[in-house]
């Protein structure tokens, strides 16, 4: 009972989250500066052709007006018409998120693994220039911002050794038979391995770029909770059984000293879907980021305001889920 009502109390502050967010993005966005209906006409409009498309799209009636219009359309799941492409909003955004899902569970996996492997290797050789190299790498990693990150792998692998696609999601004269825009699983489902590489390497750099940094982050914390967590009594006990370092650091610190890291890496994947943002437009990668800079260069309000949206709702169930597992993980707030 007392975790139901946890998921209750969490739920409804899901719920009034989503709704500042959606007050906040529909009033902002339009005290910013530009006309869209002016964007969408050709030099030669009349103020009447101007008038009439900005009654097609309701941006003639007062502000409070068209908030009630546009929220009873989210609640039924109409997100309105983007002004640019003539098409369903939330269509527009779906069609888009599985590329940014991809990348951004790609960049994750491997900020893990880079990110544990450092934090592993400097907790068994704490105190020697291998922690002190680790820690250095761990600075350096941090200072850079994942765009240069990425413009870096771009002269590396893209120009000097031009051994990764620098652009797109796919080669575009490769066979597509997807059913979905999963491409990444849906390969590997289909065992059609040739696409799979091929979908890889594309992603392989933008990924990286954005992995760096959050593996930098993920090593400095975990390697912290494993140094704290090695002096505690259970591990000096191990130790006199006679067990190895790396036995007592995989098989005893590990599993208390990652559930800081959990909380994490829960909350950083939010951060990594919103800051694919850059680096999808450094790469060309058709995903959601691309997509919400041209929905903001053209004063695309429906889609902003339905990118937003969705971003908002990841944010908000992925810190529900990291609660619950936490939770689950940790047997002092299980049984409190």
């Amino acid at each position: 009972m007392q975790v139901f009502r946890v998921l209750l109390l969490r739920l409804a502050t899901t719920a009034v989250t989503l709704a500042g967010v959606a007050v906040i993005v529909f009033f902002v966005i339009r005290v910013v500066p530009g006309n869209p209906i002016a964007m969408m006409l050709p030099p030669g409009a009349t103020e009447a052709d101007i008038a009439q498309l900005t009654a097609l799209y309701g941006l003639d009636k007062p502000i409070w007006q068209q908030f009630l219009i546009w929220v009873s359309g989210v609640v039924q799941g109409d997100f309105g018409t983007s002004i640019t492409t003539r098409q369903p909003v939330l269509g527009l955004v779906l069609g888009r998120l599985p590329a940014t899902l991809e990348l951004s569970i790609m960049a994750l996996v491997m900020a893990v693994i880079i990110g544990g492997f450092a934090a592993l290797v400097g907790t068994k050789r704490r105190g020697t220039r291998v922690e002190g190299a680790i820690d250095v790498a761990n600075g350096m990693a941090l200072s850079v911002p994942d765009f240069l990150w990425g413009l870096v792998l771009i002269l590396l692998f893209g120009v000097l050794v031009p051994v990764f696609h620098i652009s797109g999601r796919v080669t575009p004269s490769l066979e597509l038979p997807f059913s979905t825009n999963f491409y990444l699983f849906e390969s590997l489902l289909r065992l059609r391995f040739d696409l799979w590489l091929d979908i890889v390497s594309h992603m392989l750099m933008p990924a990286l770029a954005l992995a760096i940094p959050l593996a930098a982050i993920i090593g400095q914390l975990l390697k912290q909770s494993l140094k704290e967590t090695m002096h505690l009594d259970y591990v000096t006990l191990a130790r006199t059984k006679g067990y190895g370092e790396t036995h007592v650091i995989l098989r005893e610190a590990l599993r208390n000293a990652v559930l800081p890291t959990l909380t994490l890496v829960g909350v950083q994947f939010t951060f990594l879907i919103g800051g694919t943002v850059i680096i999808e437009r450094l790469f060309s990668y058709e995903g959601l980021g691309n997509m919400a800079i041209d929905a903001v260069i053209n004063r695309d309000l429906p889609l902003i305001q339905g990118i937003v949206i969705l971003f908002a709702v990841i944010f908000t169930g992925v810190n529900l889920v990291v609660d619950l597992l936490y939770a689950a993980l940790n047997p002092r707030l299980r049984h409190a």
